[in-house]
């Protein structure tokens, strides 16, 4: 699913310069993953403000990446009765089921979604509760009920196919995964989730070209490349399939495994027993 609690709050009023600047700094350090800077940085502007709801959403947010989803419960509550705001809401939807309180995720999640005008990312956290719950019907019927409301969304498109794959709904999956990739053609995620179920289907010729529209728009994507590989290797074009390989695995020793399974597993492919066999067939600089 998609990371639906990434939607910032409604900003706050009558910010000061320096409220301004420690938010600043503090939604960059959460943009570049340095998850304690950012919850140091939301704590100081709190101190100052404590109804600050972007502050709030901050921490929240690095709290949650640090693993720590139970500290970020009572300050996304506060904020949350305090305004009324569905990205805070969400987040605390996020943060219960984190801490194990999944049922009251749910309901809290419910709630938001209910909410008009709708706030798509509060859908797709239900819907991601429901599926961690093994609810995989309800998860289903929430997104789509958020695509009545907004039946252009990729992204409501995008998670309702990874919630068939869930239930190896293939079928389901493939034509919404066709649809989502024909609006968005420069998603790699649509394009590689697509040419996966194709792999899966046996359509090994439409995957590849699949696959090397996505590298296209992502060259350095190791797996991506990997996957080329065995499509090619099911297609008999094993020189072309190896190179795939040896192009994946140069300078990524932690493809090693990945590039043996894809050997092994084509209908054409091969079994080392040894790594170092391995780095030797497929030639390639890991270091």
């Amino acid at each position: 699913m998609a990371s639906p609690v990434s939607k910032r709050p409604v900003p706050s009023a009558g910010r000061g310069p320096l409220q301004a600047e420690l938010l600043q700094r503090a939604s960059l350090a959460l943009r570049t993953q340095n998850f304690a800077e950012a919850e140091r940085l939301a704590i100081d502007v709190l101190k100052a403000s404590r109804t600050e709801i972007i502050a709030t959403w901050i921490l929240g947010r690095a709290l949650l990446a640090q693993n720590r989803a139970a500290d970020a419960i009572a300050p996304l509550e506060k904020a949350a009765r305090r305004t009324s705001d569905p990205g805070i809401e969400t987040l605390l939807g996020a943060a219960l089921g984190e801490s194990g309180r999944r049922p009251e995720a749910i309901d809290q999640l419910r709630q938001t979604a209910a909410r008009r005008p709708p706030f798509l990312p509060a859908f797709q956290e239900l819907a991601g509760q429901l599926a961690k719950a093994r609810r995989i019907d309800e998860a289903i019927a929430t997104i789509d009920n958020a695509l009545t409301l907004a039946p252009d969304s990729i992204d409501l498109q995008l998670d309702l196919a990874r919630l068939h794959l869930e239930r190896n709904a293939r079928s389901e999956a493939r034509a919404i995964l066709v649809k989502a990739h024909a609006g968005a053609p420069g998603r790699p995620d649509i394009a590689t989730l697509l040419a996966r179920v194709l792999r899966q289907d046996g359509d090994y010729a439409t995957a590849a070209e699949i696959y090397r529209l996505a590298l296209a728009l992502r060259p350095d994507d190791a797996m991506t490349r990997a996957d080329l590989a065995a499509c090619l290797f099911e297609m008999g074009e094993r020189e072309a399939g190896e190179a795939s390989l040896r192009s994946a695995l140069r300078g990524r020793p932690q493809m090693l495994a990945h590039a043996a399974y894809t050997l092994a597993h084509s209908s054409r492919g091969r079994i080392f027993f040894r790594p170092s066999a391995l780095r030797k067939f497929l030639r390639s600089d890991m270091t």
